[in-house]
């Protein structure tokens, strides 16, 4: 094998390889735009998101199902706003739950949704309003920590 076409499968092989490393760094970011699918945005409010970042995933029973696509601060009402997309084959009703979880115990947040039983089903740019904020740790330590504090007997 001459030396030219050795170095043109070096290079082929680098360039193979530098592709596959950008391929699983975006997967791994979740910044790879792989799902071309319509969706629908809704919107929900929360009085604490914890280290919700937009495009967390949104899932229901376990299935990713959207992504949040923005986050902002109400002024007003001084609560989190967080839009997300749903995935168009996903229908879920009015009455649906949304709450922010934790993957794991220290793991990335996530959005759930626990569907109701509501006959309508929501629309694009309907507004969750039964939901529930994220779990702080640091919050139930302190409570924790508090309540035994409180628990001590005194001298």
């Amino acid at each position: 094998m001459s030396r030219k076409l050795l170095d043109l499968w070096v290079g082929i092989f680098v360039a193979v390889g530098l592709a596959g490393m950008l391929f699983l760094a975006l997967k791994v970011g979740n910044l790879s735009a792989g799902n071309f699918a319509e969706t629908y945005p809704v919107t929900a409010k929360f009085a604490n998101i914890g280290g919700l970042k937009v495009r967390a995933p949104v899932k229901s029973a376990g299935v990713v199902v959207g992504r949040v696509v923005d986050i902002h601060f109400d002024p007003s009402e001084y609560e989190a706003v967080v839009t997300f997309n749903i995935d168009e084959r996903y229908r879920f009703p009015k009455d649906t739950f949304a709450l922010i979880l934790t993957a794991g115990l220290l793991g990335e947040q996530y959005v759930g949704l626990d569907p109701g039983g509501d006959e309508k089903m929501l629309a694009a740019n309907d507004v969750i309003s039964k939901t529930q904020s994220a779990v702080v740790l640091e919050s139930l330590i302190s409570q924790f920590m508090f309540s035994k504090a409180s628990e001590a007997p005194s001298e």
